[in-house]
């Protein structure tokens, strides 16, 4: 069962699905991707480098997609 996602519109590839769940769609079990990795690709799609948008907190810079977040190519 393919997954896709319908507010990634603009600048994401048309007609791909990215990713697989199982026969239920409850579980992915290819393709999976974190919620930092979606942030990041938020943040790319908007024009943003998510490794260099950072915000202050208790003196000590932030990323939103913290150490984690990965652009997925096969999307963008």
């Amino acid at each position: 069962m393919p997954i896709q996602s319908g507010w990634q519109e603009g600048g994401v590839k048309k007609g791909v699905t990215y990713g697989e769940t199982d026969e239920i769609g409850f579980i992915g079990v290819s393709g999976r991707s974190s919620v930092h990795d979606v942030h990041a690709k938020m943040l790319h799609l908007l024009g943003f480098d998510h490794e260099k948008f950072t915000y202050e907190f208790q003196a000590r810079p932030f990323r939103l997609t913290d150490v984690e977040g990965n652009l997925t190519s096969a999307v963008v």
